[in-house]
């Protein structure tokens, strides 16, 4: 009788609890979900995105003589900050579509229009940049008399840019990433070392 009895109190126990926890869970999900559409940029706050800072990142991006781990760290940065730029744009107008059409409304759209511009330059050079380093992730140092593969960046930071970009044949550069990964010499300082690396080159 006694696991009966037991089993009767935490059936009875038990749908009380999940109750009581998922009606605060609920209760927050709706909450926050209501807030939601409040914190959608007004006009006011919609002037103040704008795509046309990009130059100092670009050029800290392009700048060869930075180690390309810290390139490729600039470019994940400048696009992933133009990504929220367009998706703030994207949400308020589609939320409230009279921002279209309210006072300073053609600057609104030349803003989100430059944006989206910006970030497409953006994608196209940051892409051609990715695709070169898969293609050739590592290089040949000379240590010890021997002649070693090490990586020309951090790899952990290649996959993160392939997957910020997040291209159709990611898998694939995903793959080419490993594979080479496992071609080069354990703890060797390639990536922080652009000397070595032109060396390498």
């Amino acid at each position: 009788m006694r696991l009966p009895a037991v089993a009767t109190v935490l059936l009875l126990i038990a749908p009380g609890c999940v109750k009581e926890i998922s009606s605060d869970e609920r209760l927050d999900r709706e909450t926050e979900g209501i807030g939601a559409p409040r914190s959608t940029p007004d006009a006011a706050a919609l002037g103040k995105v704008h795509c046309d800072d990009t130059a100092d990142a670009l050029n800290q991006a392009r700048n060869v003589n930075r180690p390309e781990t810290d390139r490729v760290i600039s470019y994940v940065e400048l696009y992933e900050k133009l990504l929220k730029s367009n998706a703030t744009f994207e949400e308020a107008m589609t939320r409230n579509p009279d921002l279209h059409y309210t006072e300073g409304s053609q600057k609104l759209v030349a803003a989100r229009d430059n944006c989206i511009q910006q970030t497409a330059d953006v994608k196209v050079e940051f892409e051609t940049y990715v695709r070169e380093l898969v293609s050739v992730p590592t290089v040949q140092e000379i240590k010890g008399g021997n002649t070693v593969t090490v990586a020309r960046l951090d790899f952990g930071t290649l996959r993160q840019a392939i997957e910020v970009l997040n291209v159709d044949d990611k898998e694939q550069l995903l793959t080419r990433v490993a594979n080479a990964e496992r071609t080069v010499v354990p703890s060797t300082p390639a990536a922080e070392d652009p000397a070595a690396r032109k060396r390498g080159k």
